[in-house]
């Protein structure tokens, strides 16, 4: 325990746990005071992720790189999956949609946008091992297009369009959990020789495995406790500020979900080890693409009260599609300067602006 007493008495971050039993027991004394439940579920989300990340890295570390690669595939996104978890048995499908679109884009343009710039401000120019980025990119544009399908199917046959809907989308899930799986496969076995970073002869020191898997337990529990408040709050609450379920999912629980990992990202630029950070934005929101999204359209059967599908509405594809063409020509040279951070965090910042002006029209259960 002593690890992880240190980790949060020098990690002021950590510091926001005393939210946790504050929106627990407020949750139980004042039911309806959804604003305030809201702010404080948010506040409580962002320690656990923290936590979340440093145990999977630990975990990671003990397991070598093919086990370690699938558990941050499975855990390096967990708060982002156990939110959409908890509004797909609600029902909340603009949200959960709105959460894995936001999450794709927040990746590769915000936190890969701000790496680029904090990096940038202190060094001159940085390089990076581009085949990452290449693979990464790779996959977001071939997730596009799963996504664009949907779109397709449903305009072509109005009587059966949402039927046929459902029956693409859970064959493109299947499709797209492989396709993840293969990459995994590639960049860890058969050609890890490409993707290999740059030695910086620094040792990171990692928590014991059994505080890591402890720490996991616990922490997943208590962020699937704090996910239910967020999301009985979160429609309420999104009222009184003037924002809609899909801007709530698109930038603040994409946001919230990522905030461990964006602290990760932004300190590996400073240290001039944009190998990272290319490999935390990018991979993580090849990880939602493609593991994530189709693992939350095959737990709708289970837990939702009805099946989800891939259909999005058009806004959504099109930022997608949009910063997975722009980290493809970015990553394309495999160097950066803070001017290139800028120009993604401008185009986020016209994609989250148009969200909250023109938010798009209510969509039905699926």
């Amino acid at each position: 325990m002593q690890h992880l007493l240190k980790e949060i008495r020098n990690n002021p971050l950590l510091w926001l746990l005393l939210m946790v039993p504050i929106v627990l027991v407020l949750e139980r004394a004042a039911p309806d005071a959804h604003t305030i439940l809201f702010v404080l579920s948010v506040l409580a989300i962002v320690p656990l992720a923290a936590l979340l990340s440093h145990a999977t890295e630990a975990v990671a570390a003990k397991t070598g790189d093919a086990v370690g690669g699938l558990l941050n595939a499975t855990l390096g996104n967990l708060t982002e999956l156990i939110i959409a978890v908890t509004a797909l048995h609600a029902g909340q499908y603009m949200l959960v949609k709105a959460s894995i679109a936001g999450a794709i884009v927040t990746n590769s343009l915000f936190m890969l946008g701000a790496s680029f710039l904090i990096g940038g401000l202190r060094y001159h120019v940085q390089e990076y091992n581009r085949a990452g980025g290449r693979l990464y990119s790779a996959l977001l544009l071939m997730a596009t297009v799963a996504l664009l399908a949907p779109s397709a199917v449903a305009d072509l046959d109005l009587t059966h369009g949402e039927v046929l809907t459902q029956k693409i989308s859970v064959g493109l899930a299947m499709l797209l959990i492989v396709a993840y799986g293969l990459g995994l496969v590639f960049s860890l076995h058969t050609h890890k020789e490409l993707f290999a970073s740059e030695e910086h002869g620094e040792t990171e020191e990692h928590w014991p495995i059994g505080i890591a898997i402890g720490t996991l337990l616990v922490v997943t529990i208590l962020v699937a406790l704090v996910s239910e408040i967020f999301v009985e709050s979160v429609q309420k609450a999104a009222e009184t500020f003037g924002m809609s379920p899909a801007f709530v999912g698109f930038i603040i629980v994409s946001i919230v979900g990522a905030a461990a990992e964006m602290t990760v990202a932004f300190s590996a630029a400073r240290k001039n080890r944009l190998d990272m950070s290319v490999s935390i934005a990018l991979g993580s929101a090849s990880q939602i693409a493609l593991f994530v999204a189709p693992v939350l359209v095959l737990l709708s059967y289970v837990v939702g009260p009805g099946p989800m599908n891939l259909l999005f509405w058009p806004g959504a594809v099109t930022m997608v599609m949009t910063s997975a063409v722009m980290a493809t020509f970015i990553t394309n040279s495999g160097r950066s300067a803070w001017f290139i951070g800028v120009l993604l965090l401008f185009v986020y910042a016209i994609f989250a602006m148009t969200l909250y002006v023109v938010p798009p029209a209510a969509q039905g259960p699926g």
